[in-house]
């Protein structure tokens, strides 16, 4: 269980969970105020089984450029710790538990469930033929507050859309730096990334441009949200602010010619941005 948890890097929920979070607790909000602790287990269990597979299934595919990687080739599969075969089992596991949960909520996210998968599955062949494949991995995490707000609602809407792009972007974003790591090794195996095909200055400068557009979004978002939710105060745009100023932070870490702080910027600081953004916004509409 061990190995498996850290195959799919589990302590990486934190980015999205609490967006997805966000989008039912505000689906419940603007549903009459109605929370369903049920159908909040179901989403938590959406989310876990999604990301589970498509993290499995990215390290399942890439197994053989992991291992030629001296950054990456310590990973599960390529050190033998996990077989393919077992990986994709549990990819194929991970896949029908979704399905089976979104069934339990309602009919529009159990017929969208294949398209959800298609997504989160199809990002891991992205990076052999388009240097977009940070705009898919961020439009995979960007299905969480959409999909958290359909489970309670079944209806999309302006809000969950607006935190949904902005997902988008900042995932987006913050992957581009993530890959400055493997500038060289993605050129030397023809693997597209940002870096890779525009180098690490001006790869650093659309990530910058990316978390321009994630700061407009969240701010309209939280004002569609005020405005949705009028109980909503104070916490919301303290939960926002904080998370646009550790958006700025990670762009001060990093640097074209100095690449030693990448992990605190791409985990630490966005993990807490998430976390911190995610707890205001739920206690303001709780509390």
């Amino acid at each position: 269980m061990k190995n498996f948890l850290s195959l799919v890097k589990f302590s990486h929920t934190i980015f999205a969970m609490p967006f997805a979070l966000v989008g039912f607790f505000v689906g419940s909000a603007v549903n009459g105020g109605s929370l369903s602790w049920q159908k909040l287990l179901l989403v938590v269990l959406c989310m876990v089984f999604a990301r589970s597979a498509a993290m499995a299934f990215n390290r399942w595919l890439d197994r053989d450029i992991d291992a030629a990687n001296p950054r990456t080739k310590v990973r599960e599969i390529p050190s033998g710790l996990i077989t393919a075969r077992a990986a994709l089992a549990f990819v194929v596991g991970n896949c029908l538990l979704f399905i089976a949960s979104t069934w339990f909520i309602n009919p529009l996210c159990f017929w969208l469930s294949p398209v959800a998968l298609a997504v989160v599955l199809g990002y891991s062949y992205t990076k052999r033929f388009t240097w977009l494949c940070h705009v898919v991995l961020g439009l995979g995490l960007s299905l969480a507050p959409v999909g958290a707000y359909l489970a309670v609602t079944g209806q999309f809407a302006w809000i969950p859309i607006l935190y949904g792009t902005a997902v988008l972007l900042w995932v987006a974003g913050f992957d581009v730096i993530y890959a400055l790591q493997d500038e060289d090794f993605d050129r030397s195996q023809r693997l597209y990334s940002m870096p890779s095909f525009f180098g690490k200055r001006q790869a650093l400068r659309i990530s910058e441009w990316m978390h321009l557009g994630t700061a407009v979004l969240m701010i309209l978002g939280a004002r569609h949200l005020a405005s949705a939710a009028p109980e909503t105060g104070w916490l919301l745009w303290i939960g926002t602010g904080v998370f646009l100023i550790l958006l700025l932070y990670q762009h001060l870490l990093v640097k074209p010619n100095d690449l030693s702080r990448v992990n605190m910027a791409f985990f630490t600081t966005n993990g807490i941005a998430s976390l911190f953004f995610g707890t205001m916004v739920i206690l303001d509409l709780l509390v």
